[in-house]
C-alpha cells in the first residue's frame, strides 16, 4: 500500500475456475504490526471497506487516501476471512502487508 494514496484490491474467489457465490457471506480483514499485536493498524469488514460481489465471487477492499496517510510506513501482517451464512470461516488470503512512504504531500 502507498501511504497517502487511495488503496484498492480486487479479488475473485474461484473454486475449480467457478466463482464462489458470496450471497449471504460477510468478510473481515485486519492488518497488524505482528501476529500477536492486540490492535490492528487497519481493519476492514463487509460494508466498511469490503464490498462483496454476490454470484460473481468478487471482493473489493478499499481505503481512502486519508486513511492510508495515517498508517506508518513499514511491514505488517494481514489476513482476509470469509464467513458463510452458516458461520463457517475460510481464510482466503494472508501474508505480508507493506506500506511504502509518501513523498509528495
Amino acid at each position: 500500500m502507498y501511504q497517502g494514496a487511495s488503496f484498492d484490491l480486487s479479488l475473485t474467489w474461484n473454486v475449480n475456475s467457478v466463482p464462489v457465490n458470496l450471497t449471504g457471506y460477510s468478510s473481515r480483514m485486519q492488518v497488524r504490526s505482528s501476529f500477536d499485536a492486540t490492535t490492528p493498524v487497519l481493519s476492514f469488514t463487509s460494508g466498511s471497506g469490503i464490498t462483496l460481489g454476490g454470484t460473481a465471487g468478487t471482493i473489493l477492499i478499499e481505503a481512502t487516501a486519508a486513511t492510508t496517510a495515517g498508517v506508518a510506513l513499514g511491514q505488517y501482517v494481514y489476513d482476509l476471512e470469509m464467513v458463510s451464512g452458516g458461520s463457517a470461516v475460510t481464510r482466503l488470503i494472508q501474508g505480508t502487508f507493506l506500506v511504502d512512504p509518501e513523498v509528495t504531500k
